[in-house]
């Protein structure tokens, strides 16, 4: 029975429905509102990127908490798509959903990510030339422009096959978030179910495609000039891991749980 004052939360149960129904809307957007809130959500990531570049710079606080806090700040960019109303490519692949029940095309499903990846891109762009010209890099004494290089640099370094496995581990925290937020009735609870998740992939290192769309460029003309064949190195393989860790490690596993067997019923 559901609490009249509002503080319960929904139930998993309930959780899978509405991200299913979620999932319907969003694959139903028009071209112009659909990239116009794609855009919103990269530089809204980007936004996330920049506090955690700055959060990070100089600290004394160790490897662990400075991560730590460094993940916290990061928490912005989901907050601010969440609650703010935006089309994140990575919290999209949660679509899957939807499409495994046959209420979402494949076609939809594919169109809804295009978009969604270009307008994200886009945003992250518009983002890294704003702070680049707003002299953000140069506060510090060039300590910050020093981080963010040095972010770049530790992500053009990995592996193929590192980056693809921090890109599945990290969607799988990114659509948990989103998931958790179905949970909730109210803002307070959305920001909470965001903040553990994001500060945890953060911390560990993982790899988000749209993150990496500001950091990396940001990093490399801090550090002198975009390398464009080490960033689509980084890119490539964290974009296909996204969608495999929210695509088949969170979105089909619920599906399976908590929508196929009422299907079948």
């Amino acid at each position: 029975m559901t609490d009249p004052v509002g503080y319960d939360a929904y139930a998993p149960k309930e959780m899978a429905a509405r991200v299913e129904n979620a999932g319907i809307g969003k694959a139903a957007l028009a071209f112009l509102p659909l990239m116009m809130l794609a855009v919103l959500a990269g530089a809204f990531i980007a936004f996330g990127g920049m506090f955690y570049t700055m959060a990070i710079t100089d600290s004394a606080l160790g490897l662990g908490l400075t991560r730590l806090i460094g993940g916290v700040a990061f928490s912005l960019g989901l907050i601010l798509v969440v609650v703010g109303g935006a089309e994140l490519f990575t919290g999209n692949v949660l679509i899957v959903m939807a499409c495994a029940d046959g209420k979402v095309t494949v076609s939809r499903l594919l169109r809804n990510w295009t978009i969604a990846y270009a307008g994200n891109f886009v945003g992250a762009a518009g983002a890294v030339i704003l702070a680049w010209h707003s002299g953000m890099l140069g506060i510090g004494e060039g300590a910050v422009a020093a981080t963010a290089a040095k972010i770049a640099a530790g992500k053009t370094t990995l592996g193929w096959d590192q980056a693809l496995i921090r890109g599945i581990l990290c969607n799988i925290l990114v659509c948990l978030a989103v998931w958790l937020c179905f949970s909730a009735r109210r803002v307070s609870g959305k920001i909470l179910s965001i903040l553990f998740p994001i500060t945890a992939f953060v911390a560990l290192g993982f790899e988000h495609s749209i993150a990496n769309m500001y950091l990396i460029p940001i990093g490399q003309m801090a550090g002198g000039g975009i390398d464009l064949e080490a960033f689509l190195n980084n890119l490539v393989p964290v974009t296909l891991g996204n969608i495999i860790g929210g695509g088949i490690f969170v979105a089909a596993v619920y599906y399976l749980i908590y929508i196929r067997p009422e299907r079948a019923e």
